[in-house]
């Protein structure tokens, strides 16, 4: 916990709800008569509106990316490293929008809320959400803020898809889009990995065809397993090497099946059981769906570039060396659809042993390019 509020740190927040009484119709055809946005700001809008910035999360981020909730918490937001005073994204120059997606599990409307229609929480009733719903959706708070145009939309992973779909979707509604470790389409692996995940999840005794919480329980045992498969795709082998190696818990076997005896065992289970408690596990399976779902040539007989050929912002496009969920190949075959279609593009692939993890690791080398490009961003406005 901060015992002091760091001079570089946006400081208290306080998250905000957005309440929508009109429908919203999402991209399977289903409706949802109202629904509700958790966000948080930081930074001033100024005068003209024109130097908004919308920061999107990935799986299992939300609406709190930077500052505090209160000096008791132990972790502020969590892109903090990028955002606040003097940092890439600076909120003495920028107003910066971070927004739980709709589906979500930490306030805006998703399984885990009051389904109106019957008094009862959605659970596995809420409709499938995809890129194109949560890019809808934020257009509407957009228009709630009075922001008509995103100096620039940024985010990594999931987040960066939601970044390259609102250049397509609202080509007039922003004037740079930030997609950092992230990609047009999952690989084959990448949706092999998603499935996996979801099984372990639907495959517990405690989920009850996502009517867990009518039997006042969770599978946690499902979410654990989901979120270390998970990890360990976000992590590099050098990375977990570098940090574990082959390190034991003791000072020697116990030859237990059982027993967790190495450094990186300890630490899935750690990260698997820390999850399981903080996230819902229908929205997990949303999320990954998501995931498997974006792929905006398809609209386009598979042709990329003329997927992005509406576009009429500059693009910001960031890989890492070591990130093979989300490979450089994926961020490079976006760039070459962006250039094919004669759009504006700057791309960087940092050398960084963080695996897909990188794009939230302040590494000095990424921090100065992007810190250089919100620069640009900033001169614009």
């Amino acid at each position: 916990m901060p015992e002091v509020i760091p001079p570089d740190s946006v400081g208290l927040v306080e998250p905000q709800v957005a309440q929508f009484e009109s429908p919203i119709q999402l991209e399977s055809g289903k409706v949802l008569e109202s629904f509700q946005l958790v966000y948080e700001t930081y930074g001033t809008l100024n005068a003209d509106r024109s130097n908004a910035i919308l920061v999107c999360h990935a799986l299992s981020g939300n609406h709190h990316v930077a500052g505090y909730h209160s000096m008791t918490d132990k972790k502020p937001g969590w892109w903090n490293s990028c955002i606040g005073p003097g940092k890439p994204i600076d909120t003495n120059r920028f107003f910066v929008v971070g927004v739980n997606n709709l589906g979500g599990c930490h306030g805006s409307t998703g399984p885990s809320s009051l389904n109106p229609a019957t008094d009862k929480l959605y659970g596995p009733d809420f409709p499938v959400v995809t890129v194109v719903d949560w890019v809808t959706s934020q257009a509407l708070l957009a228009d709630r803020l009075g922001v008509d145009c995103w100096a620039a939309v940024v985010g990594g992973s999931l987040g960066g898809m939601q970044a390259l779909q609102w250049s397509i979707q609202y080509p007039d509604r922003l004037r740079h889009a930030a997609v950092i470790a992230s990609t047009p389409k999952l690989t084959t692996q990448n949706i092999a990995f998603n499935e996996v995940a979801r099984r372990a999840i639907t495959s517990d005794p405690n989920f009850h065809d996502g009517h867990f919480y009518e039997h006042h329980t969770f599978p946690a045992n499902g979410l654990k397993l989901a979120r270390m498969l998970g990890h360990i795709t976000y992590l590099s082998d050098m990375g977990m090497g570098e940090k574990f190696g082959r390190d034991l818990r003791n000072q020697a076997f116990k030859f237990g099946i059982l027993d967790v005896e190495f450094e990186i065992e300890s630490y899935l289970n750690y990260q698997g059981e820390r999850f399981s408690k903080n996230f819902d596990a229908n929205t997990y399976l949303l999320m990954t769906r998501a995931l498997d779902y974006f792929d905006p040539a398809r609209h386009h007989g598979n042709d990329l570039a003329a997927a992005v050929s509406a576009a009429t912002c500059k693009f910001f496009v960031v890989a890492f060396s070591t990130d093979w969920r989300f490979s450089p190949a994926r961020s490079e075959e976006l760039v070459n659809a962006l250039i094919e279609a004669r759009k504006p593009v700057s791309y960087t692939k940092i050398e960084a042993p963080h695996g897909h993890d990188a794009f939230l690791i302040p590494t000095p080398r990424y921090m100065d390019v992007f810190h250089a490009y919100m620069q640009r961003v900033g001169e614009e406005i």
